[in-house]
């Protein structure tokens, strides 16, 4: 009988200085696949890398046969690589990771061990993590304030660093949005999932390729992929601002009749509450723009990602 495949997703952008260093540890993870009578692929996806990480990663294809190198266009983000690197992973398993060693890939074998006894998803949770304390308090927050709004739960404190089945991979690939969130997709399919707990190594080579901007606008791709909480929330906004101005008009009708020698003043109040109306109008449309956005990017119908060439060989 044909023995089972793993097929690892490996993303990378920029990663010349360790992807060598991973390349030796995710090689000991496929030899003790090998051991348990699995075999492996590994799928990397060059997401327009600009260091010379092509290079490494060509040369790494032409010594082992189980590599492929997907190498975009251009580059297309973290998340549109995870999906190339799925459209074209055969294995009966599919583990995604990252290649800066922050997910130690022994952690691997722990997520096709729950593979085998049934999980059909396995992904890995972090117990703890070596990261500054502003990215944890963050990701604390974002992860608090999504599930609070989302009708989908998605696991706290979780990555992409994951094992999916192969119907659960057929599943994700029928999930063809533009602004993906596929950690949010992995929990909006269903199935059996389960969650592997490991300490987040690290990063010992090169520099975080998520800073503040790029992360605040991968937590509003979640939040509008997954909630129209911050829809509804408006006609709420709206009927507030209502009720205070009502309060408001009470407030000048009555000191008008009960005590019309009394001039009603305030101007600097009435100032600071037309400034506040326009804050809110514009916070408003910021938020309708950004889900008419969407729209319109979906409506485009583009291609997610656009392949230069394709390194290695040919499992297909």
């Amino acid at each position: 009988m044909k023995q089972k495949t793993i097929s690892f997703v490996l993303p990378v952008y920029n990663e010349r200085e360790g992807i060598q260093s991973f390349w030796k540890e995710i090689s000991k993870t496929g030899r003790a696949l090998q051991a348990d009578s699995l075999e492996s692929e590994f799928i990397f996806i060059n997401d327009g890398s600009t260091d010379g990480t092509l290079d490494l990663l060509k040369d790494i294809a032409q010594e082992d046969p189980r590599v492929r190198v997907i190498e975009f266009s251009r580059n297309y983000g973290h998340q549109i690589a995870i999906s190339a690197g799925i459209d074209f992973a055969s294995g009966h398993a599919v583990i995604i990771m990252d290649t800066d060693l922050q997910d130690p890939p022994a952690v691997c074998l722990e997520l096709v061990r729950a593979w085998r006894e049934g999980a059909e998803v396995a992904f890995a949770k972090r117990r703890t993590r070596k990261d500054s304390f502003m990215k944890k308090l963050t990701a604390r927050i974002f992860y608090r304030l999504l599930n609070a709004i989302s009708d989908t739960h998605i696991p706290a404190d979780v990555g992409d660093f994951r094992l999916l089945d192969r119907k659960a991979v057929e599943a994700m690939k029928m999930y063809r949005e533009k602004h993906r969130f596929m950690r949010g997709i992995s929990a909006h399919i269903g199935f059996r999932q389960k969650e592997i707990l490991f300490d987040r190594d690290e990063r010992t080579t090169g520099v975080t390729h998520y800073p503040f901007k790029k992360m605040l606008r991968f937590s509003t791709d979640a939040i509008m992929g997954f909630s129209s909480v911050p829809l509804r929330l408006i006609s709420r906004l709206g009927m507030l601002v209502s009720f205070l101005s009502i309060l408001g008009i009470i407030y000048v009708f009555v000191v008008k009749l009960l005590q019309p020698q009394q001039v009603v003043t305030g101007w600097p109040f009435v100032m600071v509450a037309i400034f506040f109306i326009g804050g809110i109008q514009l916070t408003v449309l910021g938020i309708i723009g950004g889900y008419i956005a969407r729209i319109y990017a979906e409506s485009q119908d583009r291609p997610l990602y656009i392949i230069s060439a394709v390194h290695g060989a040919d499992r297909s």
